[in-house]
């Protein structure tokens, strides 16, 4: 079969001004919840898109850990590919796909981290083997081969043998600030819904609608 000719109608509803919370993340997590409730897989997976000092963007799949009225909260190795990419220029796209629902989200917006005390709360909530493997991953480096990760975990479990794992001071949380946040709903022959909440400049929140 041809690439071309790879498709699907959607025909799960639509999405009407009238409809949708005036406040984005009011209305984030109501479709959050229905995700929650529908697919089969994480529903709090999403695409993360950051752009280097030279312009080249980059993009790779994280679970969102958070979301309120301040923005959506991640968590990774300050010292990885992303984190250095945020460090200088500290800006993100976020998207979210749910195929059952044939919705997205997508959010751009300013990106900062998170509270020492929030990435440690969040840190020890982790299993144990998940802790130990943001400590010794020095994430995006060039490794010679798997066994490096076996023995790293090896040599720091004898070093740890029982207790609570520190925080590394590499490893915590950002919380992206939205500037925008547009959710997509699928309709048939492409004519898709897509509502935009645009931040203004007293704090609150448009809605536009842009053409499929």
């Amino acid at each position: 079969m041809s690439l071309a000719d790879l498709r699907r109608d959607y025909t799960a509803g639509g999405l009407a001004e009238a409809d949708v919370d005036p406040d984005p993340i009011a209305q984030f997590a109501l479709w959050f919840e229905q995700a929650r409730v529908t697919t089969g897989h994480e529903p709090n997976a999403m695409t993360v898109a950051t752009v280097d000092t030279d312009g080249v963007p980059a993009a790779r799949m994280l679970l969102l850990k958070g979301f309120d009225e301040r923005g959506f909260v991640f968590y990774t190795n300050y010292e990885s590919a992303k984190g250095r990419e945020l460090e200088q220029n500290p800006r993100a796209a976020l998207l979210f796909y749910w195929p059952e629902l044939e919705r997205q989200v997508r959010i751009s917006g300013d990106v900062e981290r998170v509270s020492r005390e929030d990435s440690e709360r969040y840190f020890h909530s982790r299993p144990r083997g998940s802790q130990i493997g943001a400590a010794i991953s020095h994430q995006s480096a060039i490794i010679a081969n798997r066994d490096v990760l076996a023995e790293a975990v090896a040599r720091f479990e004898e070093e740890h043998p029982d207790g609570e794992i520190p925080l590394p001071v590499f490893w915590g949380g950002y919380r992206l600030r939205p500037t925008w946040i547009e959710f997509w709903q699928g309709r048939p022959s492409r004519l898709h819904d897509r509502l935009r909440y645009l931040r203004t400049d007293d704090g609150g929140w448009q809605i536009v609608r842009l053409s499929p």
